[in-house]
C-alpha cells in the first residue's frame, strides 16, 4: 500500500514539474553582436541620445511641433489604444486564476386547480365517501450562492497570463517605436518643407541674375553685338528657370498639409515660419556598446516581448495536455414562505470535484502545441533579423552622417568659386569680352552647385535626424522587463570594448549602460509532450 501511495506522489509531482513554465529560448548567438560600431564618430560626441533629443537641431519651432505631435498625433493615439486592449485581455488572463461566484435569488408562486374528486372507504366499513380537492397556492423562495473555481495545477492560466503579460509589454514597446518613428518623421517632414523654401529662394535669386543677363543680350543685338541666338538662348534659360518653381511649390504644399496630418489636425490654416535651413544646427551623437542598443531600441524590445509571449504560449500548449480538475459548490436558503427563509432550518449546501482528461480529440492538442512551438521559431528568427537591422541602421546613418558632412563642405567651396566665376563672366560680358556661351556655362555650374548643395543638406539633417532614431531616442528599456540576457551574476557576458575611430576619441560607455549580448544555445525544443490519445 505504501509503495502505491509513493508511486502516486512521485507521478503527481512528476507531472506538476513537467507543467511549470520553461526559461525563454536566449535567440543570440555569440557571433550576432559586434563588440564595436565600425562606422565614424564625430569627435566630442556624446553617447547616446537625450529624450529630447530634437532639441539638440536648435530649432524651437521644430520642438513646438513635435511637442503638439506627441499628444495628437493619430497614429500614436492608435497604440495607445492598443496598449488599452492588451492591458484587458491581461485582465482577462488573469481571472482564470481565481474562483467564480454566482449569486442567485429566486421567487416563484404557483396554483393548482381545484375540483379532483377522491373516494375514500369509510372507517366502520360500510360505504364509501368523496372528498371535492379544493384549489392550492404555494410559494417557493430562495438565495443561493454558487462557487467554481479550477485550481491552476499544471500552470496553464499562469502560462496564458504571461502570454497576455509579454503582449501587453509588446504593445507598450510598439507604443514608444510609433511614438519615436513619429517624431523622426515630423523633424524629417519639417526640413523638406524649409529644404524646398530654400530651393525656390535660390531658383528666384537664380531668376534674377538670368533676367541681368537677358536685358544685357537684348541690348547687345539691339546694338548689333550679339545675335538672335544669344537672346533666344537667354530667354530659353529664364523660362527654364521659370518653369522649375511650380513643381516645388506644389512639393512645399503638400509637404505643409502632410506635417499638418502628423499634428493632428486639418491642413486648412497650418503654417510653417522658417524660410530655410539656415538656423537648424547640426547636432551630433555617437553610439556605445553595440550590445547597449538592444536595450535602447522600442522595435527590439518589442521583438523580444514577442518572442517571451510564444514561449509562453508554448508552455500553454503543453499544460494544456494535463488532465483539469473543476471544484464546485453552492449553499443558499430556501422556503416556502418569505417569513422563514433566513432560518437555519432554511439552509442548504453542496460540493462536488470533477476531473477532465482528454482521451481522444483527432490530434487537436498535438497540432496546437507544434503551431505555438512553430510560431516561437518564427519570432526567434524576427528577433534575430530586428537586432541585426537595428546595428545595420546604426552603421548607415553614421556613415551618412560622416560622408554627407564631407560633401557639404565640398560643394560650399564649389559654390562659392562657381558664384564668383559667374559674377566674373557677367562683369565680363557686359563688357564684351567673352561671349554669351561661357555666362551660360559659369550661370548652369553655379545653378547646378547651389541646389545639389541644399539637397545635401537636407540629406545631412535627415540622416542626423535617422542616427537619432537608430539610437533610439533616448528610450531605454527597464532591465527587469528583459527576457534576452545581456549579463551572469552582474557581469557582462561579451567583454570587448568598442575599438575608437582614427579622428574620434574612444567612447566611452555612461554608467548604468546595458553591457553585452551572452554568448547563447540555439533554442531548445520544449519538453516532450504526452503521446496522443
Amino acid at each position: 500500500m505504501q509503495s502505491k501511495v509513493r508511486t502516486f506522489a512521485l507521478a503527481a509531482v512528476a507531472g506538476v514539474v513537467a507543467g511549470c513554465s520553461t526559461p525563454v529560448p536566449q535567440a543570440l548567438k555569440p557571433q550576432d553582436v559586434p563588440s564595436s560600431f565600425s562606422g565614424p564618430v564625430a569627435p566630442g560626441a556624446s553617447i547616446w541620445p537625450s529624450a529630447d533629443w530634437w532639441k539638440a537641431f536648435g530649432s524651437d519651432e521644430l520642438s513646438g511641433l513635435v511637442t503638439t505631435a506627441q499628444t495628437n498625433n493619430l497614429d500614436i493615439a492608435v497604440a495607445m489604444a492598443n496598449v488599452l486592449q492588451a492591458t484587458a485581455n491581461r485582465d482577462i488572463a488573469r481571472a482564470a486564476l481565481f474562483p467564480t461566484f454566482d449569486l442567485d435569488g429566486t421567487a416563484a408562486r404557483s396554483r393548482t386547480p381545484g375540483g379532483g374528486t377522491i373516494t375514500i372507504p369509510n372507517t366502520n366499513g360500510k360505504g364509501t365517501t368523496t372528498f371535492t380537492s379544493p384549489a392550492s397556492t404555494t410559494s417557493q423562495f430562495g438565495l443561493t450562492l454558487n462557487g467554481t473555481w479550477i485550481p491552476d495545477i499544471w500552470g496553464l492560466a499562469q502560462d496564458n497570463l504571461r502570454a497576455a503579460q509579454e503582449a501587453l509589454k509588446s504593445s507598450q514597446f510598439a507604443q514608444q517605436e510609433v511614438a519615436l518613428t513619429t517624431t523622426a518623421t515630423v523633424a524629417d517632414t519639417y526640413l523638406d518643407i524649409l529644404a524646398l523654401r530654400e530651393e525656390i529662394a535660390t531658383i528666384e535669386q537664380n531668376i534674377q541674375a538670368a533676367d541681368r543677363i537677358l536685358t544685357i543680350t537684348r541690348a547687345q543685338v539691339t546694338n548689333g553685338v550679339s545675335s538672335q541666338l544669344d537672346l533666344s538662348q537667354q530667354e530659353a534659360t529664364v523660362e527654364g528657370q521659370i518653369a522649375a518653381l511650380p513643381p516645388l511649390r506644389e512639393q512645399e504644399r503638400e509637404a505643409v498639409f502632410a506635417l499638418a496630418i502628423l499634428l493632428g489636425r486639418p491642413p486648412e490654416g497650418f503654417a510653417v515660419t522658417a524660410q530655410n535651413l539656415n538656423a537648424v544646427k547640426y547636432p551630433v551623437v555617437a553610439p556605445g556598446l553595440p550590445s547597449a542598443l538592444l536595450e535602447r531600441r522600442p522595435d527590439v524590445a518589442q521583438a523580444e516581448a514577442n518572442l517571451a509571449s510564444a514561449h509562453a504560449n508554448v508552455d500553454a500548449a503543453r499544460a494544456a495536455f494535463f488532465p483539469q480538475l473543476s471544484l464546485t459548490g453552492d449553499g443558499g436558503l430556501g422556503s416556502t414562505a418569505i417569513q422563514t427563509l433566513f432560518r437555519a432550518s432554511s439552509f442548504e449546501w453542496s460540493i462536488g470535484a470533477s476531473a477532465l482528461q482528454t482521451v481522444f480529440d483527432g490530434g487537436l492538442l498535438i497540432s496546437k502545441s507544434d503551431l505555438a512551438k512553430a510560431q516561437q521559431l518564427g519570432l526567434v528568427s524576427t528577433y534575430r533579423k530586428t537586432v541585426m537591422t537595428a546595428f545595420q541602421s546604426v552603421e548607415d546613418s553614421l556613415g551618412q552622417v560622416a560622408n554627407f558632412g564631407d560633401e557639404q563642405a565640398a560643394l560650399e567651396k564649389e559654390v562659392a568659386a562657381s558664384a564668383n566665376a559667374f559674377r566674373i563672366s557677367e562683369l565680363q560680358y557686359r563688357e564684351g569680352i567673352v561671349a554669351l556661351l561661357t555666362v551660360l556655362q559659369a550661370q548652369q555650374t553655379l545653378f547646378v552647385a547651389e541646389n545639389q548643395l541644399i539637397l545635401v543638406k537636407l540629406s545631412r539633417l535627415q540622416a542626423e535626424v535617422g542616427l537619432y532614431q537608430a539610437l533610439g531616442g533616448g528610450w531605454m528599456e527597464n532591465p527587469d522587463e528583459a527576457t534576452q540576457k545581456t549579463t551572469e551574476n552582474g557581469q557582462p557576458l561579451i567583454l570587448a570594448q568598442p575599438a575608437a575611430p582614427a579622428s574620434a576619441p574612444p567612447a566611452q560607455v555612461p554608467p548604468g549602460s546595458a553591457p553585452a549580448i551572452p554568448p547563447v544555445p540555439a533554442p531548445s525544443p520544449s519538453p516532450e509532450q504526452p503521446p496522443k490519445g
